[in-house]
C-alpha cells in the first residue's frame, strides 16, 4: 500500500480525489448514510407507542432541528468546506478543546452505529436464509457482521467513485422496496382487504394533539435520531465537484427526501395496519423492533421477503457510508496535528484517507466483538446511547456558525437567520435533547444490561464515551507533536482552507470519477 502524507502546503489540498461526486452522488451517499428503510423500521413501533396516530407530524417535528443545523453545515461549508467539519469548524469558532472533542463526537457516533448496523445486516442475512437465533451475540451472527464490516472498509479505502456507483444500486433497490410497500398498502387499504383498514385523519398531522408530554418528547428523541446521516454530504465536500455549493445542498436535499419518505410511509402503515396493540398493529410492543416483521407476510405474501432484503441492504448500505465521514474527519484531525500524523495519509492511486479508513474498520470489528462477546445487552445499550453523541457534535456546529459568523448577523435578514437565528435554535433544541435524553437514560428500565455504577447502563456508556474523548484529548496534550494545535496554530480562524479552487487539473483516483 502506497501513500502520501498531506502537507499544509499541497496546492492539491489533503490529496483527496478533488472533484468527483455531483449533486446527485453527494446526496445519493447522504440518504445512504441514514439507512432510511432500517431507520424506519427500528422506529416507528416505539414511536407508535409514545405518541399513537401522531406519529406522522413526530416525524415532522424532528425534522426541524435537522434541518436548522442542515443550514449551519451549509453556511459554514460555503466559508471552509474542509472535511473535517465540525472538528474544523468548531476549532475555527472556539478553539482546539472544543473542536477537538467535536471530532470526537463524529468519531465515537460513526463506531457505535458501525457495530449496530453490522449486526442487524448479518440478523437480517440470516432471516433471509430460514436462520434465527435465540441470542444476537451467537458466532455466527458475529463472523458476518465482522465480514460486512470489512468488505464495506475495503470499498472505503478502495476509492469513493466505487462506493458511490455501489450505492446507486443499494439506495434504489431500498426505494424500490419502500415504494412497493406504500402500494401494496395503500392498495389493500382502498380494496378493503386492509387487517385493520384506517382511513387518513388530519390529526396525525396536528401539532397540537399530543396527549402526553412525556410520550411527545420522547417520540421527538427517537424521530430525530433517525435523519442523523445527512452530513456524510458535507464530510465528502472535498471530493465534491463545487465544494462551496453542493454539499451543502446535497444535504438539505436529503433532509427534504427523508421527511417525505418518513411521513408518506408511516401514513400508509397506519392505514394498513392501523395502531392497535393486537396482531400486525402499530402499536403492538411485540412488532416494535421490526414493524415489518408484522405485516410483511400479509401486506406482501410470498414476497415478503422483499422488506427482509431491503432492511439487510439498507444497514449493510450505511455501514460503508457511516466509514466515510469519520475517515476523513480523523484524516483532518491528523493534518492539523490533533491526531498522530500516520492520519494525514492518502493513498497515491485511490485519493482516499488510507490509515483513516483502515483504522476505523480495525476499531469497529474490535469495538464490536468485544462488545457483543462481554454482553449482548451493553452493546444494545451503548446503541441506545448514541442520540448523545450525535446531538453533541450537531449542537457544537450549530453554536460554531453564530459564533464564527458573529460579525455578519445584521449585515442583512439572509445572514441574520441563516447563520446566525436558525442555527441557535436548532442547536438549542438538540443541547435540550441531550440533556432530555441523559436524564432519561439514569433510569435502569431505559437500558438492556440494567445498573452500572448505581445508575442505568445507557448513560454510563453513552456519558463514559464522550467522557472517554476528553480523556485522550488531555493525553494527546502531551504528545509534542500536539502542541501547535493546542496553542492555537496549526488551526485557527485565519487558517487557508485546504481546498484547491479549481479541480479540473488536479489528479482522479484510479477509477477516474463520475
Amino acid at each position: 500500500m502506497t501513500t502520501t502524507p498531506v502537507h499544509l502546503t499541497r496546492p492539491d489540498g489533503k490529496g483527496l480525489a478533488a472533484g468527483t461526486l455531483g449533486l446527485w452522488g453527494s446526496t445519493v451517499i447522504g440518504l445512504a448514510s441514514t439507512a432510511p428503510v432500517y431507520s424506519l423500521v427500528a422506529t416507528l413501533g416505539y414511536v407508535v407507542l409514545a405518541v399513537g396516530g401522531q406519529a406522522p407530524i413526530a416525524f415532522v417535528i424532528a425534522f426541524i432541528p435537522m434541518l436548522l443545523i442542515a443550514f449551519a453545515y451549509r453556511e459554514l461549508n460555503n466559508a471552509v468546506p474542509d472535511c473535517g467539519t465540525a472538528f474544523t469548524w468548531a476549532t475555527k469558532a472556539f478553539g482546539p478543546w472544543v473542536g477537538w472533542m467535536g471530532g470526537w463526537g463524529v468519531a465515537i457516533a460513526g463506531m457505535i452505529v458501525l457495530a449496530n448496523l453490522a449486526q442487524v445486516g448479518s440478523v437480517y442475512f440470516w432471516a433471509l436464509l430460514g436462520q434465527e437465533f435465540e441470542e444476537q451475540n451467537d458466532w455466527r451472527i458475529i463472523v458476518v457482521a465482522v465480514a460486512f464490516i470489512a468488505a464495506m472498509t475495503w470499498i472505503s479505502w478502495r476509492g469513493v467513485e466505487i462506493g458511490e456507483r455501489i450505492q446507486n444500486v443499494l439506495l434504489g433497490i431500498q426505494y424500490l422496496a419502500l415504494i412497493v410497500f406504500v402500494i401494496a398498502a395503500l392498495t389493500q387499504f382502498f380494496a378493503g382487504d386492509a387487517p385493520a383498514a384506517t382511513p387518513f385523519s388530519w390529526e396525525w398531522l396536528n401539532p397540537f394533539a399530543f396527549g402526553d408530554w412525556g410520550g411527545f418528547v420522547e417520540a421527538i428523541l427517537l424521530a430525530i435520531f433517525i435523519y442523523w446521516g445527512w452530513d456524510t454530504c458535507l464530510a465528502l465536500n472535498e471530493e465534491t465537484k463545487d465544494p462551496k455549493r453542493i454539499p451543502g445542498l446535497a444535504a438539505l436535499l436529503t433532509c427534504v427526501l427523508l421527511l417525505v419518505t418518513y411521513v408518506s410511509v408511516t401514513i400508509a402503515a397506519m392505514m394498513y395496519a392501523g395502531i392497535g396493540e393486537e396482531g400486525g398493529g402499530l402499536g403492538n410492543p411485540e412488532n416494535a423492533d421490526d414493524f415489518f416483521l408484522g405485516i410483511r407476510d400479509g401486506l406482501l405474501g410470498p414476497w415478503g421477503w422483499l422488506l427482509v432484503v431491503a432492511v439487510l441492504i439498507s444497514a449493510v448500505s450505511s455501514t460503508q457510508t457511516t466509514i466515510l465521514p469519520t475517515a476523513r474527519g480523523t484524516l483532518a484531525m491528523g493534518v492539523y496535528r490533533a491526531l498522530p500524523a500516520k492520519f494525514k495519509d492518502v493513498h497515491s492511486d485511490y485519493r482516499t484517507p488510507s490509515f483513516s479508513t483502515l483504522v476505523m474498520g480495525v476499531v469497529a470489528i474490535v469495538y464490536y466483538v468485544v462488545m457483543t462477546t462481554i454482553s449482548d445487552a451493553i452493546l444494545q445499550d451503548t446503541i441506545l446511547s448514541l442520540g448523545l453523541a450525535i446531538a453533541f457534535y450537531y449542537a457544537i456546529t450549530g453554536y460554531a456558525c453564530v459564533w464564527y459568523f458573529r460579525a455578519d448577523l445584521f449585515r442583512s435578514a439572509r445572514d441574520f437567520f441563516f447563520k446566525g437565528l436558525f442555527p441557535l435554535i436548532g442547536a438549542l433544541m438538540l443541547t435540550y435533547a441531550f440533556i432530555q435524553s441523559a436524564i432519561d437514560m439514569l433510569a435502569p428500565d431505559y437500558s438492556y444490561y440494567g445498573t452500572l455504577l448505581g445508575v442505568g447502563s445507557t448513560f454510563v456508556v453513552g456519558i463514559g464515551a464522550l467522557a472517554l474523548g476528553a480523556v485522550l484529548m488531555v493525553v494527546w496534550f502531551f504528545f509534542p507533536r500536539a502542541k501547535r494545535f493546542f496553542r492555537g496554530e496549526s488551526l485557527n480562524r485565519d487558517t487557508p482552507v485546504l481546498v484547491p479552487d479549481d479541480t479540473s487539473s488536479l489528479p482522479r483516483s484510479i477509477d477516474g470519477g463520475i
